[in-house]
């Protein structure tokens, strides 16, 4: 691994030995460091949409464990939170009305919290939004990782056989909700 890694320092110079006596440019020191890291970083497969979505089992607010699986035969909403975003707090009125409207026929939704708030936060924002479906806390943040999300807020659409149809960054409208679930209902 070091005798790769001295070839590519050494490439990179343009075939010049690195010795005592010379520093190597800063742009070799990055080099090595992004080799360095990166070969010891697992590469997790991306998630797209037509993929199965990936199970998992999380704690609600009153720590009891909900799963994804729990939704099995129905569609499932997932949204992955920040506490202070604005988007967060303004569709949420949306997100209720499409709960409202298709809970009761099976439709699952969960907030996810995957930044490590603490657990009153959250809870003062679940109590503050009224949210009437369960917040969960993904300590660690490894389903939003299994999920491929990188920035928050996201929401990802599983149909009934928890398929990815739809992942949408930043705000979601309710018409937005509506038509991506309708098919699912009535």
């Amino acid at each position: 691994m070091m005798r790769n890694l001295r070839g590519a320092a050494t490439a990179a110079l343009g075939n010049q030995r690195i010795t005592g006596g010379r520093r190597p440019p800063i742009i070799v020191l990055l080099l090595v460091i992004f080799l360095l890291a990166a070969c010891g970083e697992e590469q997790q497969p991306r998630v797209q949409i037509g993929d199965s979505a990936p199970q998992f089992t999380l704690r609600d607010l009153d720590g009891k464990p909900v799963s994804l699986s729990d939704y099995s035969g129905s569609p499932v909403v997932l949204r992955f939170i920040l506490i202070d975003c604005k988007y967060c707090r303004a569709d949420t009125p949306a997100f209720k009305q499409v709960y409202a409207r298709y809970g009761e026929q099976g439709l699952g939704m969960m907030y996810i919290e995957s930044m490590g708030e603490d657990p009153a936060v959250l809870e003062a924002f679940a109590n503050n939004l009224a949210l009437t479906f369960p917040t969960l806390r993904d300590v660690g943040g490894e389903v939003a990782s299994s999920y491929t999300v990188k920035a928050l807020p996201q929401t990802i659409v599983l149909d009934p056989e928890h398929t990815i149809t739809a992942a949408i960054l930043g705000g979601v409208s309710e018409q937005e909700l509506q038509a991506l679930l309708e098919p699912y209902f009535d």
